[in-house]
């Protein structure tokens, strides 16, 4: 019996998890779209930047809250909210390009307040997934949730373009206003179980401050849990600065279509390894599967920057975006199955907030760092060309290098690190204040009216 109901909540997971997959790539088209048009429109480095900081900020200021809204509400009208703003906005764009009276600061406030939806949507599946999903299966069930990301990260900008180029930018943003109708249609007709009353949960009740800070009360009583946060927050900061300055490496070597084609083929990598993990599920401690392959995505980084070979970059690369779901995942499962469920959004979000809270410093520090310190050092005639410059490469993008090694071997220490402390390497038998193997099958108050559609999806 526990059998055929685990396999109905899987498919209900399965449906939810295809409806975000749509949502994910209409949204990459706009996203591309929007930065080309602002590009074009004022030809500013500096009004790019502000858009890609109107998505990052409200993230992270938003998220502690956005959490409790979660553990309080229906987490499956929670999502379809969410997916209804997100398409909104993409129709205010469309509009106000309509009547021609879109502008830079109108992008800005609608671009963050679809990031603040995109986040509660996050939140809310990635707590839904532990009441959906057998713990066993956690691992399986993140790496289907990287699929679409790696997905959209290849087709976004190639379908973008090809939009761009046949039409205008106005069929991108009906096209992304559909597949957010699609991703809200797919949550109808599903059900999802309410959590169970943890005693941490419980307990937590009250103010909105009160419970947004629950979250992080209860990552400070799991030791593992804690070091395991640390651990994100510095390879954030890490990946954080690798989209910084990866991209102007590149170009020191290669024109802008061989960086393209480079990057396009590179990023397979990335779906292969989410359907690898979808797959297979990874390894039976978790732990281990995330560290052991945080190492190998720094000795890619080390492999990336030693000559100046456009084959050597490329196939570093991919191997490189194939260790990233495996290590998301990883940790994704590590923290659905070590937080209680009615806990799920509040620790969700405080998690989010502090490992977001690393990209900001990443961008400023990044740039500063590759332009002042580590090109000069290998410029011709540099400090460094006569000595390590015989090794790696002299000349544009070799200093920016030599930083790409740095950040891998920083990486490759984080992972050594993680190994030899304890609390982090247990942190999958650390005990918790109440079981969270088990979520309650209490249907929501609109069950009843959903029961067809429950046993056309359900079967017998």
């Amino acid at each position: 019996m526990k059998k055929t109901e685990d396999s109905q909540k899987f498919r209900v997971f399965i449906i939810i998890c295809a409806g975000q997959f749509v949502s994910i790539l209409g949204s990459g088209l706009t996203n591309f779209a929007i930065g080309i048009w602002v590009f074009q429109k004022t030809g500013s480095v500096t009004n790019f930047a502000l858009t890609i900081l109107a998505i990052a900020l409200p993230s992270i200021v938003i998220s502690p809250f956005a959490g409790t809204f979660i553990d309080r509400w229906d987490r499956r009208r929670t999502m379809m909210l969410a997916d209804v703003a997100a398409g909104m906005c993409s129709l205010a764009i469309g509009l106000l390009l309509y009547f021609e009276r879109l502008q830079i600061w109108h992008v800005c406030l609608i671009i963050a307040v679809a990031a603040v939806a995109s986040v509660i949507q996050e939140l809310a599946f990635t707590a839904s997934a532990q009441l959906l999903v057998p713990k066993e299966q956690l691992g399986r069930a993140s790496g289907m949730m990287e699929i679409g990301p790696a997905i959209a990260q290849i087709a976004s900008p190639l379908l973008a373009g090809m939009l761009l180029a046949a039409t205008s930018i106005y069929w991108v943003l009906v096209i992304d206003f559909a597949t957010f109708l699609f991703a809200v249609s797919a949550t109808a007709i599903v059900r999802i179980p309410k959590p169970t009353g943890a005693a941490e949960g419980e307990s937590a009740s009250g103010s909105l401050l009160k419970e947004a800070m629950a979250g992080l009360a209860f990552i400070k009583t799991q030791p593992g849990l804690t070091r395991l946060l640390y651990f994100f927050t510095i390879f954030n900061f890490i990946v954080s600065s690798l989209n910084v300055v990866l991209t102007p490496m590149w170009f020191g070597i290669a024109s802008v279509e061989v960086v393209g084609r480079m990057v396009s083929i590179s990023s397979f990598g990335m779906l292969a390894g989410s359907i690898v993990l979808s797959v297979w599920g990874g390894p039976s401690r978790r732990i281990r599967g995330m560290l052991g392959f945080a190492a190998i995505f720094g000795l890619s980084l080390i492999l990336m920057g030693l000559r100046p070979s456009i084959p050597l970059i490329s196939f570093a690369c991919f191997g490189l975006l194939f260790t990233v779901p495996i290590i998301l995942g990883c940790n994704q499962a590590i923290w659905l199955s070590q937080t209680p469920p009615n806990m799920q959004g509040r620790v969700g979000s405080i998690r989010m907030m502090i490992e977001w809270s690393a990209t900001p410093l990443a961008y400023l520090i990044a740039g500063p760092l590759a332009d002042k310190i580590f090109e000069p050092l290998l410029a011709a005639g540099g400090p460094l060309a006569g000595s390590l410059g015989k090794f790696i490469g002299v000349g544009p993008g070799r200093g920016i290098a030599l930083l790409v090694m740095t950040l891998g071997a920083l990486v490759l220490l984080l992972a050594m690190a993680g190994c030899m402390n304890s609390q982090l390497r247990d942190v999958e038998t650390e005990q918790q204040g109440a079981p969270v193997e088990e979520a309650s099958i209490e249907e929501s108050d609109e069950a009843v009216v959903e029961s067809k559609s429950a046993v056309s999806l359900y079967g017998d």
